[in-house]
Parts: C-alpha cells; structure tokens; sequence
C-alpha cells in the first residue's frame, strides 16, 4: 500500500492496476474501509490519497464525497465507486476491473 506523498501521479499509476482510495482521517467511514483494504492488499495495488492534504488531485478526479475509491488500469481510470464496501464487494469490484 502507498501512501501518496506528491509524487507524480500520473507515473505511479501509468503501468498495472491500482484503487486509489480518496479518504480523510476524521471521516469514520474511510476508517472501516482501511481495514477491508488491508485484509485487500495483496490482489491490487493501493494508493491512499488524504483528500485534505491533496485536494487539488480529488478535486481532479471529481470527489465529492468519501470514501471514494477509483480503479485505473495501465494509467487510465476504468470505474469507481463511492461508500465503504465490505471485502465481499471490493473482491469482486477488484476481478471486475482486471478483467477489463
């Protein structure tokens, strides 16, 4: 899991499969959905964005509410999704997307 620091985005996510998870810490549920992602890590790759301290990226990718998790694929953005998901949801949203 990567914690995105400010690097160039762009370059992190341009080869492979990532979820970048938009969250905050004051936000209860991004908590619960940091422990399914967890339990997650090891099928996809993960950068955690804090919506705070880079807005200027969530506002790039239109979040307006969090958790806001959205899915790329060799550098380009194949779906989303918006609210906690237990592990059974986020496993199958994670196949969904790989098989894009």
């Amino acid at each position: 899991m990567i914690y995105y620091k400010g690097e160039n985005f762009d370059d992190l996510i341009k080869e492979g499969t990532y979820l970048v998870d938009f969250y905050a810490d004051w936000c209860g549920p991004c908590k619960m959905l940091g422990m399914v992602l967890e339990d997650v890590k090891d099928e996809i790759n993960i950068i955690k964005v804090n919506t705070d301290t880079y807005s200027e990226l969530a506002n790039r990718f239109k979040v307006m509410s969090i958790p806001h998790l959205v899915f790329f694929k060799d550098g380009k953005e194949v779906s989303y999704s918006v609210g906690f998901m237990d592990k059974d949801m986020l496993l199958e949203k994670i196949k969904e997307v790989k098989n894009i």
